[in-house]
C-alpha cells in the first residue's frame, strides 16, 4: 500500500469504475490502464516508484476487478472504453491534460484514446507496453496478404492463437475456472513469465475478470481485421516499450507506429509480456523520462 493512497468510484454512464490514486496531487497526472486478464493491482510496483514525483492513477476497466461487469459484447466496444477513460480523467484531472500508460489491452485502448476527438487536448503523452494498435496490426496483415506473403502473415499471427480460443463459446469460462484457477495462474506468472506476484496480484476476481474480459476480443478483434480504412493517427507523442521475450505479441505488430504518431520513441525491455511486473524499475524510469520530456503542453 502506498502512503496516502485513496480509492474512489467514478461513474461512466450507468457503470461504476474503481479508481486508485496516490502521490502528489499537485504534480502532473499519469493514468495507468491495465490489460487482460489483469486489474489495476498489476501496476503496483510501478506506481510505488512514481508516486513520490507524480499524481498516479490506476483504475479497473469495465469487466475487471471492482468495476462494473456489463453483460453482452457490445458493452466492451472501444468507444465505450474511451468514454470510461474520459470519465476517469474528468474526475482525477479536470483542468490539466494527463500522461497515459497502457499495458496489453490497456495499450490497445490507448491507441484509440490518443486518436479520439473526445480526448482532443486531454493527453500529453502515451506510453504503450506490449500493446499494439489493432488497426495498425490489421493493416499490416492485410498488406502482407495483398503482396502474397502468406507465410510471413502466418508467422505474424502464430503467437496469437489464444485470440481464437477466447472468442470461442465456453472456452474463457473453462480456462479461467478450471485450467487457470487463481493458484495455477499465479504459478504460470511466476515460473513461466518470470514476474512477481503478491497478496494483491493476481486479484481474487481473476476468474470473473478473464471471463468478462474475453468480450474485449469478441467485440473488437474481428471488426478491426475486416475494416479497410487506414489506421487512425495519434495526436500525441508515443513511447513504445516492447518486451524482448513476449510470447503473445510479435514485434511486427508495431511496424506502422512511426507513420501514425507525431513522434515515436521505441525501447526494448528484457523479459516477458508482463514487463511492468518483471522490470518495474526500468519501466518506471522510462515512463518518468518520457513524461518529463513531453510535459510542457499537450500535443494537438
Amino acid at each position: 500500500m502506498i502512503e496516502g493512497a485513496t480509492q474512489r468510484t467514478v461513474r461512466s454512464g450507468g457503470l461504476s469504475l474503481a479508481v486508485f490514486e496516490a502521490g502528489n496531487r499537485e504534480a502532473p497526472t499519469i493514468v495507468f490502464v491495465h490489460g487482460y486478464p489483469d486489474t489495476k493491482e498489476m501496476w503496483g510496483p510501478v506506481l510505488a516508484r512514481l508516486a513520490p514525483s507524480f499524481h498516479v492513477v490506476a483504475y479497473d476497466v469495465r469487466g475487471a476487478g471492482q468495476s462494473s461487469r456489463p453483460r453482452g459484447t457490445a458493452a466492451y466496444d472501444l468507444d465505450r472504453l474511451t468514454e470510461d477513460f474520459a470519465a476517469v480523467i474528468d474526475a482525477v484531472s479536470p483542468d490539466q491534460p494527463v500522461h497515459l500508460v497502457g499495458h496489453d489491452w490497456g495499450g490497445i485502448q490507448g491507441w484509440e484514446f490518443a486518436a479520439s476527438p473526445l480526448l482532443h487536448g486531454r493527453l500529453r503523452s502515451f506510453t504503450t507496453i506490449a500493446g499494439p494498435s489493432l488497426e495498425q496490426g490489421a493493416a499490416g496483415a492485410r498488406q502482407l496478404v495483398r503482396r502474397g506473403r502468406l507465410l510471413a502473415a502466418a508467422r505474424r499471427l502464430r503467437r496469437s492463437w489464444y485470440v481464437v480460443a477466447l472468442c470461442a463459446p465456453g472456452v474463457p469460462t473453462f480456462a479461467w475456472r478450471v485450467l487457470f484457477a487463481r493458484g495455477r495462474w499465479r504459478r504460470t506468472l511466476s515460473l513461466v513469465e518470470r514476474v512477481s506476484v503478491d497478496s494483491l496480484y493476481p486479484a481474487p476476481t481473476l476468474a470473473a475478470d478473464g471471463i468478462h474480459g474475453a468480450n474485449l476480443y469478441r467485440r473488437n478483434i474481428v471488426g478491426k481485421l475486416l475494416r479497410s480504412r487506414p489506421p487512425a493517427r495519434s495526436g500525441v507523442p508515443v513511447q513504445l516499450i516492447v518486451p524482448a521475450a513476449d510470447r503473445f505479441i510479435s514485434a511486427s505488430y508495431y511496424e506502422l507506429a512511426e507513420s501514425r504518431a507525431p513522434r515515436v520513441s521505441r525501447r526494448t525491455v528484457p523479459g516477458s509480456h508482463w514487463a511492468p511486473r518483471g522490470e518495474p524499475e526500468l519501466v518506471a524510469r522510462w515512463v518518468q523520462e518520457f513524461a518529463q520530456q513531453t510535459g510542457a503542453e499537450p500535443e494537438i
